[in-house]
C-alpha cells in the first residue's frame, strides 16, 4: 500500500467538495456500496477494522445511538426555561427581558466554547469529552433553580453554554468519522431531529413538571437524566477518533497496490491501465473486517497520544472564518436558529397572554406542532435529501456537488416568511390558536432544514477539516444567535407584534435566498480555496489529525 504521506497522491487540482459518486460505466477500481453497485464510498474506507467506516452496522449505529442519546439529553437541559418563563421570572427575582438575555449569553458559550471543546475531543478522544461535558451539566443544571438575581442567573446560563458547547459539533463529527458521503444526510437528519426535536419537547414536559411539581423540578429532571445518559454512554460509547491516512477516492488493484485519489476520475482512468481489479465491494471479502479491539480498550477514557496541537485547531478554527462556504453554512445555520430562538423567546410571552391565557402546562403542548414539524424536516433533509443528490449525481456523469443539496433550501425560504406572518401578525390580530400553534410547527420544520442542509453541505465541501471547520460555522452562527436573544424583547416592546414580524418575514425572506447565490457562485468559491485546502491536507496527514 502506498504511503498517504507521498504528497503526489493529493491532486491539488481538484475542487474541494467534487466527488465521483456514482460509478454510471462501473469501471472504477475502488470500493463500493454492497446494497448499490454503482455507489462509490466515499471516502475510502482503510483496511484497518477498527477504522469506523469499516465498523459493522451493529456497531456504527450503538456509536450513532450514544451521540444521539448526548443530544437530545443535552438540548433538553438547554431548553427547560422556555415555556415557564412567567412563573420562573417571578420565583428568581429576574425579568424576562434579562431571562431571555441570560439565554442570549449561553448561546454565545455554546459556540465560542467549541474553540476548548472542539480541540479538546480531537486531540484526547470524543468519548472522553461526552462524559465530561454531561457530568458538569449536571451540576450546573442543578443550580438552576437557585440562580436568584441577575448575576446568579447569568453566571448559571455562561457555565451551561460552555460545558454544553459540544453539543453543537461533536455529535456531527462522530456522524462523519462513521459514515459515507452517499449516506451521511440521513443520520444528520437523525442528529437534526435530536437536536431541535430535543429543544421543542423539553417545554411540553417542564410546564407540566412545573404545574404539579414545582419549576425547581424542572432542573432536577433534567440532571437526573444527564446522569442516566452519562452512566449508559459510560458503558457503551466507543471512541471514534481514527487518524486517516488517505483522503477521498482510494484505487485501488487486484496485486494489493492501493493509490489514494482526491480526483473524481482518477479512479476511472485507472481502471483502464490496469487490468486486476479488486471486488467491487465496501471490503475485499464483501465482509466488515473482525474488530481487534479489546472491551478495556473500547471502554478506554483516553485515545491513543498525539502531538499536542489545540493551539494549532483553536486558530485554524478562527482562520476559516475568511472561506466562503464555511462563512455561508454558519451564517445559514445561525439564520435558521434565529427563527427558533424567536420562536422561544415569544411563546411563553404570547400564549401566556390573553386572548389566548395558556398556563404553563398548555404553552409546553403547544410544543407538539414544533416535533412533528422537526420530524417532517428530518426526514426531507436526510433520506429525501441522499436520494436526491444520488440522483443529481446520475444525471451529471456521476459526479456530485456540494451545491446539489441546497436545491432544497428553496422550500424553506418559502415555509420561513410565512410562518413569521402568521405567527407574530396572527398574534396582534388575535387569530385562533390553532394558528399559532400551526405556525409553530412550520417554523420548526424551516429550523430543522438549516440545520442539516447547512451543515450537510460543509461536511460535504471540507469533510477532511470538518471537526475545524464546524466550530467556526458554530462560532458564526452563535454568535449571531447571541444578538438577537439579547435584543428580541426590546425589538417586540417597540415596535409592537405586528410590525415586528413583518419586518422579521422580509428580512428571512431576503437572507435566505442566499442559498441561490451559493448555487451559482459555490464551486467558484471553492475553487478559490482549492490550493490552500489541499497544502493543509498534507500537512495533516504529515501530522496524523486527518480524521
Amino acid at each position: 500500500m502506498a504511503s498517504a504521506s507521498n504528497h503526489g497522491d493529493v491532486d491539488e487540482s481538484v475542487v474541494p467538495g467534487t466527488v465521483h459518486l456514482i460509478d454510471i460505466e462501473h469501471t472504477m477500481t475502488t470500493r463500493h456500496a454492497n446494497d448499490q453497485q454503482d455507489i462509490v464510498l466515499v471516502p475510502t474506507p482503510s483496511a484497518d477494522p477498527d477504522d469506523p467506516l469499516n465498523w459493522t452496522p451493529r456497531r456504527k449505529y450503538l456509536a450513532l445511538t450514544c451521540a444521539l442519546l448526548y443530544t437530545w439529553f443535552n438540548g433538553m437541559a438547554l431548553s427547560v426555561v422556555y415555556s415557564v418563563l412567567v412563573p420562573l421570572s417571578t420565583a428568581l427575582s429576574v425579568t424576562e427581558a434579562d431571562l431571555n438575555a441570560g439565554t442570549g449569553y449561553m448561546f454565545l458559550l455554546l459556540g465560542w466554547g467549541l474553540l476548548f471543546w472542539q480541540p479538546f475531543a480531537l486531540q484526547y478522544g470524543k468519548r472522553l469529552t461526552y462524559l465530561i461535558s454531561l457530568l458538569a451539566l449536571m451540576a450546573v443544571t442543578v443550580w438552576g433553580p437557585y440562580a436568584r438575581g441577575n448575576g446568579q442567573w447569568f453566571a448559571n446560563r455562561v457555565l451551561l453554554g460552555f460545558f454544553a458547547a459540544p453539543i453543537e459539533a461533536l455529535p456531527e463529527t462522530s456522524i462523519a468519522d462513521l459514515f459515507f458521503a452517499h449516506e451521511r444526510a440521513t443520520y444528520m437528519g437523525w442528529y437534526a431531529f435530536t437536536l431541535a426535536g430535543s429543544n421543542f419537547f423539553a417545554p411540553i414536559i417542564s410546564g407540566f413538571i412545573n404545574d404539579g411539581m414545582g419549576y425547581g423540578w424542572v432542573f432536577y429532571f433534567q440532571a437526573i437524566f444527564c446522569a442516566a445518559t452519562w452512566v449508559f454512554l459510560f458503558f457503551f460509547m466507543e471512541e471514534t477518533n481514527y487518524d486517516r491516512r488517505t483522503v477521498g477516492v482510494v484505487a485501488e488493484f487486484g496485486d494489493g497496490v492501493t493509490e489514494s485519489s482526491t480526483d473524481p476520475e482518477k479512479g476511472k482512468e485507472a481502471s483502464v491501465d490496469r487490468a486486476d481489479p479488486v471486488v467491487r465491494a465496501p471490503f475485499p471479502d464483501g465482509q466488515p473486517p473482525i474488530a481487534t479491539k479489546t472491551l478495556w480498550q473500547k471502554m478506554s477514557l483516553i485515545d491513543k497520544p498525539r502531538p499536542f496541537m489545540m493551539h494549532y485547531r483553536a486558530w485554524q478554527s478562527l482562520t476559516l472564518l475568511s472561506w466562503p462556504v464555511v462563512l455561508y453554512s454558519g451564517f445559514s445555520y445561525g439564520t435558521y436558529l434565529i427563527y427558533f430562538n424567536i420562536l422561544n423567546a415569544t411563546s411563553s410571552i404570547i400564549l401566556g397572554s390573553p386572548p389566548y391565557n395558556f398556563r404553563p402546562s398548555l404553552v409546553g403542548l403547544s410544543y407538539v406542532s414544533c416535533m412533528i414539524g422537526v420530524a417532517a424536516a428530518a426526514a426531507f433533509t436526510g433520506v429525501f435529501s441522499d436520494r436526491f443528490i444520488i440522483r443529481r449525481a446520475r444525471k451529471n456523469n456521476g459526479i456530485s456537488e456540494p451545491e446539489h443539496r441546497l436545491w432544497l433550501f428553496a422550500v424553506s425560504t418559502l415555509v420561513i416568511p410565512s410562518s413569521l406572518i402568521l405567527w407574530g401578525v396572527g398574534a396582534a390580530h388575535e387569530v385562533h390558536w390553532f394558528g399559532l400553534v400551526f405556525a409553530m410547527g412550520t417554523t420548526a420544520f424551516a429550523n430543522t432544514m438549516g440545520v442539516t442542509l447547512s451543515v450537510s453541505y460543509l461536511i460535504d465541501t471540507y469533510r477532511d477539516i470538518s471537526g475545524d471547520a464546524l466550530t467556526t460555522c458554530i462560532l458564526i452562527r452563535n454568535t449571531m444567535s447571541f444578538a438577537i436573544g439579547y435584543g428580541i424583547t426590546p425589538w417586540l416592546d417597540d415596535l409592537g407584534l405586528q410590525n415586528c414580524f413583518i419586518s422579521l418575514a422580509f428580512v428571512g425572506l431576503a437572507i435566505c435566498c442566499v442559498f441561490l447565490v451559493m448555487i451559482k457562485w459555490g464551486k467558484t468559491f471553492r475553487e478559490a480555496k482549492r490550493v490552500t485546502y489541499w497544502r493543509e491536507i498534507k500537512k495533516r496527514i504529515d501530522l496524523g489529525l486527518v480524521h
